[in-house]
């Protein structure tokens, strides 16, 4: 039997404002992540196989990102749905099963939209569900729900007239009578308002009126009732690219209210001529309705994504998150009426810089309040969410740990030599790192540093002796990196991860206000001003980033302000000369030599490039034998072999010289290994002789064994897509090889091969629930490797079964997916199935 259990989820948020919603009913935050739906159990710790984790699971199916996301509301005793729209022209209908709140299977698809889905809302009152697209128009969609099937039908499509792409959707109704009204908005600085006067079998939405003032693209918009009275005023809040929110009053009659006095005042000069309090009358129901404007909040420095309502005692607030990097909470003062910002969460204006490393966010895209309206979430640019928990006992908002990733393709991952911790590179130009957060009696996997914040796409990564590791970008060099002192003291007080000769680590690092290249600092004690007097301003560290000593003195994984500041690694050597872009890096088991190469179209670019640790000189001649791109470079676990695999479908096999460990010659090669490029390779571990695996575009993965001089293909395993991704584990299980193969679909097939025929034993294809939705890049055993008991049905945890121990051999494997997600996958076999 093959057990498969997630230990870790982790992928970035979408930046779109309308890619995430927080379930009122269940807890659950669902955001857009790629092409996939991410699954947040926030509001109480909830382990897996006994491993907490942040992320539940993300939901697969769109083939293109995920722009919109939307809870549709439910009771307690029912199923939790969620609607999502993508770029990919589709929605789709989610709904949670019986056996876990947080596993959700697609029930429907609804097509009909010839272009990108930007908006979504949802009107339970008529079971309906509302699509806003880049096609200019809204449709309406009839939502039936029942216990075993759930269906959708078109009943409506708005065309938009004048023509624009709706960016924002919302809805409330409308008196007592059973209307409806809905507001549409987007890259028109207008807000349409559609009226739909009988809630029944089919809800027909007919334009009433439109509401002019905005001077950019509306991006958020958002209905509350102003006090809990049936008949109450409508609140209409929208939130714009010219920096500022209106809020509009739907009123019930003719009666109008005054506008505020401050919107006359003089000084604010041309803005105060867009302040109209022209009535918009419109009827519905046989009743007569105004929209007037009713305020307008100033405060923002920069365009304005969401704004969403909460009442808490009897009292409305609002909050906006912005481009600027802070999310605001509003409030109208008593007396006054004059809506005020109360609460200012994210960075202040000083604290802003060009890039992550230099203290900027980049602007926060979602703004959410948790349903008890406890707490707030965000999404900033990097990808992560940060979250901010009221503090009753002191009046104050607390940020608290959020979740993280990377936010496109993660093209490299790496182990820690001893499996301590998890590297990953990605497009999104940031090395990660991840860890294991010991706390108690439970564990759980967490981003603890951004070790690379770069301006270059990242594409390989490798780790090498204790506390160094080398990465290759879009850039024609490699550079490596020294842990400094605040991230291994970190990693030791919450990961028991112990380093050698901590005291001789740098203190941080900071990247210079113009520069590329992360440099050494000291860190300060907190009453201690920095002493930049004899640092030239170009190389002076960014005032944000400047490293204090109780910085990363915490007892919880870094927050993201933390990871996006604090927690570089500085950099040592820079490795000149390839040609071209970094393809792929490895480096040696004993950490004296690193092997790289780069993109290459010719035999002159085609090489491999040696560089010793102790000089970092490179080691001549370079290593020739592919015409084209080398795609993956292995050494054996012994160093005693190199093994490469490139575009032009050879594999290659070096071997170390006598008496000089730097040099490596050419061995052997196969120049037809594969019809098509091979992608990626791997080594068996030297206890089973000479074997390594390939991977290839020819729908193929393969595995060769050491005969005489050479070495010949023992086993093909085929097929229904290009294989990218190989990984044989470390060690043997039971004298077997474990080898992982990754797809090109997404796909991932684990065998278990006995060590001396290559003969398979037992093959799984793992459940496509838990692997990404496009290509995985690459897949990686972690080196240590734990032993646990196998307990049957009915058995408690621990026991042994009828008398009878059955072992099961634990493995973890990491897989970086083109998704943008990574996933940490625990996987076992028991005995009894290897035998059989």
């Amino acid at each position: 039997m093959v057990d498969v259990s997630i230990d870790y989820l982790a992928a970035g948020g979408n930046r779109h404002p309308a890619a995430a919603d927080w379930d009122t009913v269940s807890g659950l935050l669902a955001f857009g992540a790629d092409q996939n739906v991410a699954i947040w159990k926030t509001l109480v710790a909830t382990s897996f196989n006994g491993h907490q984790v942040g992320l539940q699971a993300l939901l697969s199916g769109h083939t293109d990102k995920v722009n919109a996301v939307k809870f549709f509301p439910t009771r307690i005793d029912e199923r939790a749905v969620i609607i999502s729209g993508s770029i990919d022209r589709t929605l789709r209908i989610w709904r949670a099963n019986h056996a876990s709140s947080t596993n959700f299977a697609c029930v429907a698809i609804l097509e009909g939209h010839s272009s990108s889905v930007n908006c979504l809302e949802v009107i339970p009152l008529s079971n309906t569900i509302i699509s806003g697209s880049a096609d200019a128009t809204a449709k309406v969609w009839q939502l039936g729900l029942s216990d075993d099937r759930v269906d959708a039908i078109l009943i409506q499509t708005i065309n938009i007239q004048p023509r624009f792409f709706p960016l924002a959707l919302a809805s409330s109704s409308l008196g007592t009578r059973g209307a409806l009204i809905l507001a549409v908005a987007g890259t028109q600085g207008s807000v349409q308002i559609y009226v739909s006067e009988e809630v029944k079998e089919k809800t027909d939405f007919i334009h009433r009126t439109t509401l002019i003032g905005h001077e950019g693209w509306i991006r958020s918009l958002a209905f509350i009732s102003e006090t809990d009275y049936a008949g109450s005023d409508l609140l209409l809040a929208s939130a714009s690219q010219d920096k500022y929110i209106r809020l509009w009053r739907v009123r019930r009659g003719e009666d109008l209210l005054a506008l505020d006095s401050a919107c006359q005042n003089s000084s604010l000069g041309n803005l105060g001529k867009s302040l109209s309090n022209k009535a918009h009358h419109f009827e519905a129901t046989a009743l007569q309705y105004s929209i007037t404007f009713d305020a307008l909040l100033l405060g923002h420095d920069d365009w304005i994504y969401t704004v969403s309502w909460k009442r808490k005692e009897d009292k409305l607030h609002l909050l906006s998150a912005s481009a600027d990097s802070s999310v605001a909470i509003w409030e109208s003062e008593p007396s006054s009426g004059v809506w005020v910002c109360t609460t200012r969460l994210g960075e202040i204006s000083a604290q802003k810089g060009s890039t992550t490393a230099t203290g900027s966010s980049g602007g926060f895209w979602i703004g959410l309040w948790s349903p008890d309206g406890e707490s707030v979430a965000s999404l900033g640019r990097t990808g992560g969410w940060r979250r901010w928990k009221h503090d009753t006992a002191q009046d104050r908002w607390v940020q608290i740990v959020g979740v993280s990733g990377h936010v496109k393709n993660i093209n490299g991952i790496a182990w820690a030599k001893d499996g301590s911790y998890l590297l990953s590179a990605s497009s999104d130009q940031t090395t990660r790192l991840h860890a294991e957060w010991r706390h108690g009696k439970e564990c759980s996997w967490h981003e603890f540093a951004r070790p690379q914040i770069h301006g270059y796409d990242l594409n390989c990564v490798d780790t090498f002796k204790d506390s160094q590791f080398i990465s290759g970008a879009d850039e024609k060099l490699l550079r490596v990196f020294n842990e400094p002192r605040a991230i291994a003291d970190m990693l030791l007080k919450l990961c028991s991860i112990k380093q050698k000769d901590m005291q001789r680590m740098p203190d941080a690092a900071s990247i210079p206000m113009l520069g590329l290249s992360n440099k050494a600092i000291q860190a300060t004690q907190d009453d201690e001003l920095g002493d930049d007097d004899e640092v030239h301003e170009r190389e002076s560290p960014h005032p944000a980033s400047m490293a204090r000593k109780s910085t990363l003195d915490i007892d919880h994984p870094p927050l993201e302000d933390h990871l996006a500041r604090h927690t570089l690694w500085p950099e040592r050597e820079k490795l000149y000369g390839h040609g071209y872009e970094i393809s792929t890096v490895t480096a040696s088991y004993d950490g004296t030599l690193v092997a790289t190469a780069c993109k290459a179209s010719s035999i002159d670019h085609a090489v491999i490039r040696l560089y010793e640790t102790r000089d970092w000189r490179e080691v001549k001649p370079p290593l020739t034998a592919h015409s084209l791109t080398v795609t993956c470079l292995r050494f054996s676990d012994d160093d005693a072999y190199l093994l490469s695999v490139g575009r032009d479908r050879q594999w290659t096999v070096f071997s170390r010289e006598n008496g000089n460990k730097d040099r490596y010659i050419l061995e052997t090669a196969n120049q037809k290994a594969h019809s098509r490029m091979i992608l990626s390779a791997s080594w068996a571990p030297s206890a089973a002789s000479r074997v390594f695996a390939t991977a290839g575009r020819d729908k193929s993965a393969k595995v060769w064994i050491a005969q005489g001089d050479t070495f010949e293909c023992r086993r093909t395993i085929a097929f229904g897509a290009a294989v990218t991704a190989v990984d044989i584990c470390s060690r043997m299980i039971d004298d077997m090889l474990v080898l992982a193969c990754g797809i090109e679909n997404g796909g991932l097939l684990i065998s278990w091969l006995d060590a001396d025929s290559l003969g398979i034993k037992v093959s799984k294809t793992i459940d496509r629930s838990v692997c990404p939705s496009r290509s995985i890049s690459q897949v990686a055993w972690r080196p240590v490797i734990g032993e646990e008991s196998v307990t049957g049905p009915g058995s408690e945890e621990g026991q042994q079964i009828n008398g009878d121990e059955v072992r099961k051999k634990q493995m973890q494997l990491a897989i970086a997916g083109e998704d943008s997600s990574l996933r940490i996958l625990s996987i076992g076999c028991s005995k009894e199935a290897t035998l059989g």
